[in-house]
């Protein structure tokens, strides 16, 4: 089950070893045991009895310990196998009992147990040991040692162990080397293409056509000994049950050993070649489930052919894991934690799957669905259980589509997700079940079912842009109670956009935030050109608008009738008026079929990041119950005190110090009304009437302003510059004749020329004074490293820079006073772009998985862990 990870043979005496096994050494005290583990594997992948012991007891020679030293030494193995690591244990294990405990460990764990015999006589041992002061016994502990070992050398095979190298003498224990070597299973380092052709049955002219199909070139006789050319780079798997049933299962054996002999094809064992294994060897088979006819094509064959089909079936392992690890073939699949494993258990698995232990009304087993409750990261592609359709679930399929029950026979093009079939050409065998009795038993249950064991907890999520985000489960918490009870249906939440923090505060003057500080830090992260991009002041808006009702059917699972939908950056809907959502939808959908994108991104749906205005489209309620009221309260409070102030101040008999003084409040209370003046007026720019009338061309005042084309089908659109993004929402909003479309201005600035940076800074200014709220300034590329000697972190995905005027919507009124503006100069923004980083690399990677067409649940956990860190306590004005 392994094979060489060298293309040459390994060196002649050398001990040749799983890459992942138990490797148990055996020999008597003083044999070598730790300098041979020593000179042949990392100290990490060594359990030593004599270092357990000193664990448990301090005292590496203390025999009263022994047993709990055990207990610990299986239970690290345990660990380590489980996390797919060599492991080496040092110990005596010269008995069988001892032995056995070990092999009950690697059996568990589905490796292979390999023993390595240090042969080595009781006189060098004995030598050996009165040089140790540690090893106070006598010759004789080591002599019966050693019977002990020589007894039970004959049945090292017979207790389970898979491979055995025993090492006679002194000698030859030091000049041994040892060579590791992958699993026959292991082949991560083909990475396809791959077309994964599901059950045959011996149903050979299907086969033909479904290979011309795929590309694949037959030449010669196709009766007789074809060759068939795969297209440039491509390799077809098979998924094993190539025999029974079908009419030519000794042609389709020629074709497929042909394929993998030629390194054209590989092929895994099915069920039905693991039976007739059985019989070519000639043993007791019961001639039933199609092997009667198999047997009698194979007679009218030669005896040099059928010798060819013995070594072919007899030489099919049980499952492939290929493309490093994304990719998983086995006849009737596997679960995540055997795969790339081998024992008994791991073969019986992949050729039989699970079963219930009961039969179903036609007296066949029902079978366990494994895959509903799949969370791999692998992809894994199986048959044996007849479908009428192939369908996913969780990361899983099925191409077994009953060919030879008068079906279709099915291939599955990897990495590309596409499924190619032809029809049967007749009912070859009649099924003993109905093929719809798979979608009855649970075998195409959707793939949309959610597991609140995916999201609770302590999780960590991987991605791609910044690696593994923890999450804490007071988090999940919080983020559950989010999405419960507002988020919108999962199935549209492919997406959630990350918070977005300030620049540092200016140091000093009348402004707290302006664009010096945000190019500043670019500049000093290595970043070389930013883009500066107008801010609207709106409500975020996540657009997922589909071409048509079927496609947001077929892609999104929609069973409402819906064809898209708007939600806001924290999952939830954005219209209450279903009505008024459907027109917004209709006219963008109008828009982009005139701008022609459905054929020139090649999709049937976008996913758009926005700014939808006005601000009070969304946030009426909140204008009311804070910004209108505190405008109010405020007013009314200050008319009551000028009133008092400026009578006194007409009163005669005034002296000049009270004069003075009133004189001073006057002026304060006139700068506290400037000040609400100018907060009343920021807030009201951003609100005005809206009306939606019951066509669709009808949506007055409503503006929307895309800046990101995030996705579409089969490309995450991340890898252009964001002045892509922009140009390409700007043709599109040319052939908008509605007024619904707002392009969103930019400018590119050269971070090392001080003119561009100055023209920047005008540019704010101009549109903050004119009452624009300001500008978010990001580098050109969505991922950018930090540049800085020993950083390694990503930087900011953009930053915010906010007018003077518009922070009062976030400060209050009189936030712009020397004495608040002073206090408010010191905030930290730490924590903040923590949060931004974190919030941007699970919303990248949800949208990633989403267009690679991972399960539901594996993008619903990126969208879960936006929500979830959107619990942490950081201070909302930022």
């Amino acid at each position: 089950m392994t094979r060489a990870d060298t293309a040459k043979d390994p060196p002649a005496g050398a001990l040749e070893i799983p890459e992942l096994c138990l490797v148990v050494l055996i020999g008597a005290s003083g044999s070598g045991k730790s300098s041979f583990a020593r000179r042949h594997f990392a100290a990490t992948e060594v359990i030593s009895s004599d270092t357990c012991r000193g664990l448990v007891c301090d005292d590496e020679t203390d025999q009263g310990a022994t047993g709990d030293a055990f207990e610990l030494l299986r239970y690290l193995a345990g660990k380590r196998l489980a996390r797919r690591r060599l492991t080496v244990i040092d110990a005596t294990s010269v008995s069988p009992e001892a032995r056995a405990q070990l092999i009950a460990v690697a059996k568990a764990h589905h490796v292979l147990p390999v023993a390595i015999v240090l042969d080595v006589p009781p006189s060098v041992c004995i030598a050996r040991n009165k040089s140790r002061p540690d090893r106070p016994f006598g010759g004789h502990v080591v002599r019966r040692q050693y019977s002990a070992l020589r007894r039970s050398l004959r049945g090292l095979k017979r207790e389970g162990f898979r491979r055995i190298h025993r090492l006679r003498g002194a000698a030859e224990v030091e000049a041994a080397s040892v060579v590791r070597a992958r699993l026959w299973n292991d082949r991560r380092d083909a990475r396809g293409p791959f077309d994964i052709i599901g059950d045959i049955h011996g149903c050979h002219e299907e086969l033909l056509e479904l290979l011309a199909a795929l590309g694949y070139t037959i030449t010669g006789d196709p009766d007789g000994d074809p060759i068939v050319t795969p297209p440039e780079g491509r390799t077809a798997v098979f998924v094993g049950d190539l025999v029974d049933r079908g009419p030519a299962a000794q042609r389709v054996l020629r074709l497929v050993m042909g394929m993998v002999s030629r390194g054209a094809a590989l092929c895994v064992c099915g069920n039905h070649e693991a039976k007739l294994t059985r019989w070519l060897k000639g043993k007791r088979v019961k001639l039933s489930h199609g092997l009667d006819r198999t047997v009698a094509q194979l007679e009218g064959e030669t005896k040099a052919f059928r010798d060819h089909v013995t070594r072919f079936v007899d030489r099919l392992i049980s499952h492939y894991v290929l493309d490093e690890g994304r990719l998983v073939v086995a006849h009737a699949g596997l679960r995540e934690e055997l795969q790339g494993r081998t024992s008994g258990a791991v073969r019986a698995f992949c050729m039989y799957g699970e079963t219930k232990g009961e039969t179903d009304s036609f007296g066949l087993p029902i079978r366990a669905n494994w895959a509903a409750d799949y969370r791999g990261r692998a992809m894994v592609v199986y048959g044996h259980t007849p479908v009428p359709e192939a369908r996913w679930l969780n990361n899983t399929i099925c191409v077994d589509t009953g060919c030879v029950f008068g079906g279709k026979l099915t291939a599955l093009r990897y990495p590309e997700r596409e499924l190619v079939s032809v029809p049967a050409r007749a009912v070859h065998y009649p099924p003993a079940r109905p093929l719809e009795a798979a979608a009855q038993r649970g075998f195409e249950r959707e793939d949309d079912l959610l597991d609140l064991g995916d999201v609770t907890g302590r999780r960590v999520i991987d991605t791609r842009a910044l690696g593994p985000v923890r999450l804490r489960p007071e988090q999940s918490i919080a983020a559950l109670e989010t999405i419960s009870r507002f988020a919108v249906d999962p199935h549209w939440l492919i997406y959630l956009p990350p918070t977005m923090s300030p620049p540092e505060t200016c140091p000093e003057g009348p402004l707290l935030e302006r664009p010096r500080e945000a190019l500043e830090y670019f500049a000093t992260r290595g970043v070389r050109t930013v883009l500066c991009q107008e801010k609207h002041m709106g409500s975020r808006a996540i657009i997922v608008v589909c071409r048509d009702t079927p496609s947001a059917q077929k892609r999104f699972n929609a069973r409402d009738g819906r064809d898209g939908i708007v939600y806001t950056r924290t999952g939830r809907r954005f219209f209450n008026d279903a009505a008024l959502e459907s027109a917004l939808l209709g006219l963008l959908r109008r828009t982009l079929e005139r701008a022609g994108v459905w054929a020139r991104l090649e999709t049937d749906w976008l996913c758009l990041d926005a700014e939808l205005m006005p601000w009070s489209l969304k946030s009426r309620a909140l204008l009311r119950s804070t910004y209108a009221a505190v405008s109010a309260a405020a007013r009314a409070s200050l008319l009551g005190a000028d009133a008092p102030v400026r009578a006194a101040l007409q009163r005669a008999g005034l002296d000049d110090d009270s004069r003075g003084r009133l004189d001073a409040l006057r002026r304060r209370l006139d700068a506290r009304q400037r000040m609400l003046a100018g907060y009343d007026a920021a807030w009201r720019r951003y609100c005005w009437p809206t009306r939606a009338g019951e066509r669709e061309r009808k949506l007055e005042g409503i503006r929307l302003a895309p800046f990101h084309l995030l996705a579409s089908e089969g490309a995450v659109h991340t890898d252009k510059p964001h002045t892509w993004h922009l140009e390409q929402l700007q043709r599109i909003a040319e052939h908008d004749d509605t007024g619904l479309l707002q392009p969103t201005r930019a400018r590119q600035v050269a971070l090392d020329d001080p003119e561009s940076v100055s023209a920047a800074e005008r540019w704010w200014s101009e549109l903050t004074e004119a009452g624009g709220e300001g500008v978010v300034i990001k580098p050109l590329d969505w991922i950018v490293r930090d540049a800085r000697p020993g950083k390694r972190g990503l930087v900011q995905p953009a930053l915010k820079c906010r007018g003077r005027e518009y922070l009062r919507i976030i400060y209050g009124p009189e936030y712009s006073a020397p004495e608040h503006l002073e206090r408010l100069r010191v905030r930290g923004l730490k924590r903040k772009r923590a949060l931004a980083i974190r919030e941007y690399a699970l919303g990248l990677e949800g949208l990633r998985r989403f267009v690679d067409r991972e399960p539901l649940h594996r993008v619903h956990e990126c969208a879960f862990g936006v929500l979830s860190l959107e619990a942490d306590p950081v201070d909302p004005r930022l």
